[in-house]
């Protein structure tokens, strides 16, 4: 909670971030200074109480106007009013400072003249209207500012388990280097949770602690973006960004860290067309090469966004790989959500709308940070997408692959996405600019990547204000839930029966519809091919506007 008052000697508002605790007792997880075991409760370890409400603290800070150049006006306490000073006497090693401190039930009356310190015995009416109605500062978007996290990670707060995540990774770093041993951390969380800023984090701390560790990921589109904004000053850090399939040679534990961000992406094996015979015939399993690479590999993943066929990154693979070479494995899940505005109601009404999770869908209603949008014809939603650039924000559209897609012909793109006379191109295949036209890899990126069409494989893994999404002939609704048709997809991986069944069809294309309705941070707008899917669509966003 936060407690909204006048300071009792300036006069000024003052607020104190409140973090209430049931424990009884707790003790340090393995003598680290962050993470604590907490006796009954189901997950261990979690974060220090003290320094879970200092992030709080700056995070408030970070994103509140009105405390902007006021670093005075708001601190953090931890208040544990069940347990005694001797049954939490491991954590009394933090020390306090304005961001958190900690007191007991036992401190009782010392944690009273606190608060006294902090707010005067007037009404703080004022002072919480003015926390309410501040301002939010700009999100500040992952790839605005890799460059600068990998040079200083103070750009970026993680918080609860983000930050748990962090200090596990950086204790079993610690652990592998003096025991001469090798642990595996498995990340999950949905889109926005965090799971890029936490890898980016590592491997900005890790770089200055000088360890060896690099980044890498199955999308070469996510590649290819984070070298060249994180590297843009530094060719060298260019180098810190690989993909899984450059792991096929690689030393058995030749790094520190490896770091997996969409691990949802890993593959069966490396190989492609352009592998040498003698590296093909002994090719192993994707995951294997990348579980050996490191001492500590670290797996992000989202077990929702696995999209195509051949990707296999799923927390029971990764762990049944594990298991076969008896390794320890730990696991966070992030319950947080950052991207959709903060809404993790939308992230469930998008799953339960797709049948990916609950009973069925659920009407929408619009929140202060998120909005859902319907809209009649495609017209209508390009209009909305150049509305909102107009007002300063981001924006895509992205459709499902419904269309056929060709290469550019005599220097330009193919309108090949068609919806009665509305013709636009899909985002340019190539790897170098065509005119104001970025390569695929950066049309989520760069701004001359409006006015195409962007699909799953070059939408996956960015974010942007507004998204604009289509949802084509391959999956419509009938009888009031989505189903699947395969005949009106044209993604060339799913041609083949004999590869991808009817029911991985199925599975795969909710999966994608998923990940291209879950990129927006401000709001959503989706259109359908269909007339009785749009008329669905209406009834479960009835506050559309």
């Amino acid at each position: 909670m936060v407690l909204a008052g006048v300071h009792p000697t300036s006069g000024d508002p003052s607020y104190v971030v409140v973090e209430l605790k049931q424990w009884t007792r707790a003790r340090r997880h393995e003598g680290s200074e962050s993470l604590v075991d907490v006796e009954g409760v189901a997950y261990n370890p979690v974060l220090h109480p003290a320094l879970q409400v200092g992030e709080y603290s700056r995070y408030y800070r970070d994103f509140l106007r009105a405390l902007e150049g006021k670093p005075d006006a708001l601190v953090g306490a931890a208040y544990l009013h069940n347990a005694s000073d001797e049954g939490v006497a491991d954590l009394w090693s933090v020390a306090p400072s304005s961001d958190g401190r900690m007191f007991t039930g036992q401190r009782r009356g010392e944690f009273a003249e606190f608060l006294g310190s902090r707010l005067a015995p007037i009404s703080g009416a004022r002072a919480a209207d003015e926390f309410l109605s501040s301002a939010i500062a700009p999100s500040k978007q992952l790839l605005k500012v890799a460059a600068a996290e990998i040079r200083d990670r103070e750009q970026f707060v993680l918080l609860d388990e983000q930050r748990v995540a962090y200090e596990l990774v950086m204790r079993a770093v610690e652990s592998a280097r003096s025991g001469d041993s090798k642990e595996v951390l498995i990340v999950t969380g949905g889109p926005g949770s965090g799971k890029s800023v936490i890898a980016l984090s590592l491997l900005g701390e890790l770089a200055r602690q000088g360890r060896t560790a690099l980044h890498a990921t199955g999308s070469r589109s996510f590649t290819q973006t984070m070298r060249q904004v994180a590297g843009h000053r530094s060719p060298a850090t260019k180098e810190l960004f690989k993909y899984f399939n450059s792991f096929m040679e690689a030393e058995r534990n030749g790094l520190d860290v490896l770091v997996l961000d969409e691990a949802h992406r890993i593959r069966e094996k490396s190989v492609n067309r352009f592998t040498p015979k003698r590296l093909r015939e002994d090719a192993r399993p994707q995951v294997d090469e990348l579980m050996d690479a490191a001492r500590v590999p670290v797996f992000l993943l989202d077990e929702h966004q696995v999209v195509k066929p051949g990707e296999l990154g799923t927390v029971a693979d990764i762990r049944a790989h594990a298991a076969l070479r008896g390794l320890q494995v730990r696991q966070v899940d992030l319950n947080a959500q950052y991207r959709a505005g903060g809404s993790a109601a939308y992230i469930d009404w998008v799953l339960r709308l797709l049948g990916l999770a609950g009973d069925a869908p659920i009407p929408w209603n619009d929140e202060d940070t998120f909005a859902v949008e319907v809209v009649d014809t495609v017209e209508d939603l390009e209009t909305r997408m150049y509305q909102a650039r107009a007002q300063g924000y981001g924006a895509r559209i992205t459709a499902g692959y419904c269309w056929p897609w060709s290469e550019a012909r005599n220097g330009q793109l193919v309108d090949d996405v068609v919806v009665g006379s509305w013709r636009r191109p899909w985002n340019s295949k190539l790897e170098r600019k065509l005119g104001d036209i970025p390569p695929s890899a950066l049309w989520a990126t760069e701004p001359g990547g409006f006015g195409q069409v962007g699909c799953v494989y070059t939408a996956q893994g960015f974010e942007y204000d507004w998204n604009g999404v289509i949802l084509g002939p391959d999956l419509v609704v009938r009888d009031g839930r989505f189903v699947s048709r395969r005949e009106f997809n044209k993604d060339p991986s799913f041609k083949s029966l004999k590869n991808v069944s009817d029911e991985a069809f199925d599975r795969n294309v909710r999966n994608i519809y998923k990940v291209l309705l879950t990129r927006g941070m401000v709001g959503t707008v989706l259109y359908s091919t269909d007339e009785e899917t749009r008329e669905f669509l209406r009834s479960v966003v009835p506050s559309a506007h």
